[in-house]
């Protein structure tokens, strides 16, 4: 394994296999912060990979902001405003445009959907295991939460297939089996002005502003006229910038985290069968399960921010302008704060994981809707009279922003 002073993060390699466990530990053992360099044009980031380091860096947003993006690529300055999101703004405004939103992922907004839920589940779950061998991110993983996401956006079903290759092609710019262009090659260029610099996010783009258009001053409830309708907080409608990104934003975020959680919990429970032993003869510790389920999985393995001033932080001096990249998937694997972070507990109590973010203003908004979709996929799957069985290796996504799981085939024991 490389030293620290030799490897990496941005480093795809690295990722080829899922995540890098064992460098993320090392990581952790050494003190200070780690300093990952870039290939051109982008620049150098910090890694912070300690548990309570990353919950500091969070909750500290006048120090570390997000309005410099969230990614390891650097945005030119002209071109940020066109592409800031959610995810991209702090302060009043990020907070307006939150208010806005969240009133749909309420734990109470998202009750509601639980039996849409159960009915989309058991429809996904009665098709897959009729073909008895399938891939289970094909058939399962990705088919249940576009068909929530289709609702929540009141699309027809018969779009869920363009908006899972939408995401693919977008979360997917480090991977050659996805992307339409690299992220990391000249081509890129052209699409700069996008988010993931993918071709595909233009075509998001179009969908959403025809939807919009449609919608417009018809007072519906679904999230695609309350983006074209809803004015937030502050009292300033969104630009039509502003609609393009975080319109992108709900097709992506909607999508592939629960999408690759939910892969990760069923290959977390097939290496563990003691584990989904203990859940199929009390289906009531599920809801607790999904925890361990998120803090495993860990679908997304870093955001970045930006320091805002020069600052000693863990031993480390920071300078004003540097890039500091969290990394959630180290830190749900901190055996300072976890006890035996490598085994799979499905009983794990207290189970304080970061999958979500862990405080501070950006804590995922959809969390809600995803413990829910998690719980109900699982409550429906153990209960069956049939079990899983692998039938080939777990094909990775080419990524170190996702934890991602591009195949696993299995068949029906």
């Amino acid at each position: 394994m490389s030293t620290t002073t030799d490897l990496t993060l941005a480093d795809l390699d690295l990722f080829e296999n899922g995540a890098p466990w064992g460098v993320f530990d090392e990581l952790r053992a050494t003190p200070g912060l780690h300093h990952s360099t870039e290939e051109a044009p982008n620049s150098g980031f910090w890694s912070v990979t300690r548990y309570h380091d990353i919950v500091r860096v969070l909750r500290d947003t006048e120090t570390f902001t997000s309005t410099k993006f969230t990614n390891l690529e650097e945005v030119d300055p002209h071109l940020q405003d066109q592409r800031r999101s959610l995810l991209e703004t702090d302060g009043l405004r990020h907070r307006a445009l939150r208010r806005m939103l969240q009133g749909q992922f309420t734990p109470q907004a998202v009750a509601k959907y639980e039996t849409f839920l159960r009915g989309i589940t058991a429809k996904t779950l009665d098709a897959a295991f009729a073909k008895g061998s399938f891939d289970f991110v094909e058939e399962v993983s990705a088919d249940f939460p576009i068909r929530v996401l289709a609702r929540l956006l009141d699309v027809p079903d018969s779009d869920t297939g363009q908006l899972i290759a939408w995401g693919n092609r977008m979360v997917g710019n480090t991977d050659p089996e996805h992307a339409d262009v690299l992220i990391g090659s000249a081509d890129s260029d052209e699409y700069r002005h996008v988010p993931f610099r993918s071709p595909a996010a233009i075509e998001v783009y179009e969908y959403g502003r025809h939807m919009a258009a449609e919608r417009r001053g018809k007072g519906g409830t679904d999230l695609v006229s309350l983006l074209a309708d809803g004015v937030p907080s502050d009292g300033k409608p969104l630009t039509e910038d502003e609609f393009n990104t975080n319109f992108l934003l709900l097709v992506v975020a909607g999508n592939e985290t629960t999408r690759h959680t939910i892969t990760h919990s069923m290959s977390n429970l097939l290496n563990n069968p003691e584990q989904m032993d203990i859940l199929r003869n009390d289906p009531s510790l599920i809801p607790w399960a999904v925890e361990e389920f998120l803090r495993f999985a860990s679908p997304v393995y870093h955001f970045r921010r930006t320091a805002t001033r020069d600052v000693e932080f863990s031993g480390t001096q920071i300078s004003e302008g540097e890039k500091v990249v969290v990394w959630f998937a180290s830190g749900n694997r901190d055996d300072a704060v976890f006890d035996e972070p490598y085994r799979f507990d499905v009983r794990r109590t207290p189970n304080e994981h970061m999958s979500f973010g862990r405080g501070g203003p950006h804590m995922c908004l959809g969390n809600a809707l995803a413990r829910i979709e998690l719980r109900i996929m699982f409550e429906d799957l153990l209960t069956r009279d049939v079990t899983l069985e692998r039938t080939g290796d777990i094909d990775y996504l080419r990524s170190n922003f996702v934890h991602g799981i591009k195949r696993m085939p299995v068949r029906v024991v």
